[in-house]
Parts: structure tokens; C-alpha cells; sequence
């Protein structure tokens, strides 16, 4: 994962503006809440179908990248597969770095 992205992660985190864990991941995307959501390379295969689907369902933009220790130490959480940011400023800027 580029380091330009996991500092952006870290900064969306301490501007209270990221999501983790799979329940309030989920509960954002239905919600509208999530405009990004990142998942991790190393989630099992029905964790990265269950996210995918969601997502398109909701029209919400997703990437698959990083490993989920990347992710965990990049927002100083513990075992982190998927994240969803919550400001549109931050998910446009994680998006182009993402997905590029």
C-alpha cells in the first residue's frame, strides 16, 4: 500500500472522519454515510463479496487494497479488513490514491 495513502487513512482517522469494523462499515454504507471504503487485499473471499455487493448496491466507491496489518497500524486499530470514510474531501483525495 502507498504511503501516501496510509497517511491520508491516519489523517481521516484522527479528523474522526473513518469508519472500522464490518458492522459500522455496513451500517455507513446503507445509511449513505460512507462516500469510500477501502478493503483489504487479505479479507476472506466472503468478506470482500459481502463488501463489494453492498457497495454497488448503494453506489458507494470501494477499493481492494493494502493488507489489513497496513491498515491497523495506519489508524492505530487491531485487525481492520475494511474501512469506510465518512467526509467527502478525504474519500475523493483516498479514492484517487487507491484505486491508481
Amino acid at each position: 500500500m502507498e504511503r501516501k495513502l496510509l497517511s491520508m487513512l491516519s489523517l481521516s482517522q484522527r479528523a474522526g472522519k473513518l469508519l472500522t469494523g464490518s458492522d459500522t462499515v455496513e451500517e455507513a454504507i446503507k445509511k449513505g454515510n460512507a462516500f469510500f471504503v477501502i478493503i483489504a487485499e487479505n479479507a476472506s473471499e466472503n468478506t470482500k463479496k459481502k463488501f463489494k455487493n453492498k457497495c454497488e448496491y448503494y453506489n458507494v466507491s470501494y477499493a481492494i487494497n493494502g493488507k489489513t496489518e497496513e491498515i491497523s497500524k495506519a489508524i492505530g486499530k487491531v485487525n481492520r479488513t475494511v474501512v469506510a470514510i465518512c467526509d467527502e474531501n478525504f474519500a475523493n483525495r483516498i479514492s484517487e490514491l487507491a484505486v491508481t
